[in-house]
């Protein structure tokens, strides 16, 4: 590499074969969430719908119209908007919208009667994570409220979704008591005289762990991208390799500081690269004096304070030319660090590092084929 850019493989490959786990373990019912631009894996909406997905959630209507301008005609749910976003739009480009309130609720029907035509909703019920959702204490005003819309014929009740809070913890008692409060709102709903047709609570873990089991759909994220939030897994690809370029390289003598604060001494002679790429493009700060890279087929620690534009990797023994690449985490085949490990180091989880990484990093996708089979999916 002869530039100083950076470099975010994104494994195509990877991401279609994850897909086809899920819609094989779900049978069919994989609904791909591709939030936070695909949780930083960028244009793979098309990809996903041919390896099995059924449908596309995102949080935001942007984000639904900016698939639907790119030729995604499949399903697309919204779950996260503000009373207001443009629903017209919403409803005039066929997206499905999340409802969790009657001031919501409200709005997308003013939206369609305006635009002349029928809003598809889903319920949105807070099973107990006290985030998004609707109250339990008002689900039944908000069901009444959604038939009233129904037969004044500006509103379609799809479905009915939540979203569990400790299903990454399959025996936590907290999972029996979500579920339990969905069938209820289910029921609640369908004695208001609405017939939802597709039902929703899963999420990745949800679905890996089973907890979610039993219902229409299964939103599928971070474990299309190889991120299993359970750790119960082991046949998810990572689909993601972020390599950088050495820009320079330098003899060290035993005594030499490095970076602010000289939080770094070296207590021996070593060699010195120095890496284009900082916490200006999402690698945290935190993880300095942890990290490690890859580089000529070895772990090489990061050495010193995080800059926002430079790392400095100690190579020892070898001194690397400029322009020679350096991975700094991949699927981990050739040894090289991982995202979960670049999560533990700084103290987060995973999804934070994939959707992190800084728009001043290129992104490539490319289909990169393992030598080996993947393991099965369980049954």
């Amino acid at each position: 590499m002869s530039s100083c850019v950076s470099e975010l493989v994104v494994h195509d490959e990877a991401i279609r074969e994850n897909t086809a786990r899920f819609a094989e373990l779900t049978g069919g019912r994989v609904m791909a969430v591709l939030k936070a631009d695909a949780f930083g894996h960028g244009s793979i909406a098309a990809s996903v719908l041919a390896a099995g997905a059924c449908a596309i959630g995102v949080t935001s209507i942007a984000e639904a119209l900016a698939l639907r301008a790119s030729g995604i005609d499949a399903p697309i749910l919204s779950w996260l908007n503000s009373p207001d976003a443009d629903f017209a739009l919403a409803v005039t480009a066929k997206i499905d919208l999340a409802v969790s309130g009657a001031y919501l609720l409200h709005a997308v029907a003013l939206a369609a009667r305006a635009v002349g035509s029928v809003a598809r909703v889903h319920l949105h019920v807070d099973l107990g994570i006290s985030r998004d959702g609707c109250p339990a204490s008002e689900w039944a005003q908000l069901c009444a409220l959604a038939h009233g819309y129904e037969v004044a014929g500006v509103v379609r009740v799809v479905g009915v979704m939540g979203h569990m809070s400790c299903a990454d913890v399959p025996e936590h008692p907290q999972n029996a008591r979500e579920r339990l409060i969905f069938r209820n709102a289910v029921r609640t709903a369908r004695r208001r005289a609405l017939a939802p047709r597709l039902l929703h609570l899963a999420g990745t873990a949800a679905t890996l762990t089973g907890v979610g089991a039993g219902f229409d759909m299964h939103r599928i994220g971070a474990g299309l991208f190889g991120i299993d939030p359970s750790h119960s897994t082991s046949f998810l690809r990572p689909a993601l390799t972020l390599t950088a370029p050495v820009v320079s390289a330098r003899d060290a003598a035993a005594g030499t500081g490095v970076g602010y604060g000289h939080d770094f001494v070296a207590d021996h002679a070593t060699h010195l690269a120095l890496l284009p790429i900082g916490y200006g493009d999402g690698l945290p700060r935190e993880a300095s004096g942890q990290a490690e890279v890859l580089a000529r087929g070895r772990r090489r620690p990061i050495v010193g304070r995080f800059s926002m534009d430079m790392l400095v990797v100690d190579t020892g023994d070898d001194r690397l030319e400029p322009g020679e690449s350096v991975t700094l985490f991949g699927p981990g085949d050739a040894g090289e660090p991982t995202v979960a490990e670049w999560a533990t180091w700084s103290h987060t989880i995973e999804h934070e590092i994939v959707t992190h990484v800084g728009s001043r990093v290129a992104r490539v996708h490319r289909t990169i084929e393992r030598a080996h089979c993947a393991e099965g999916v369980p049954s």
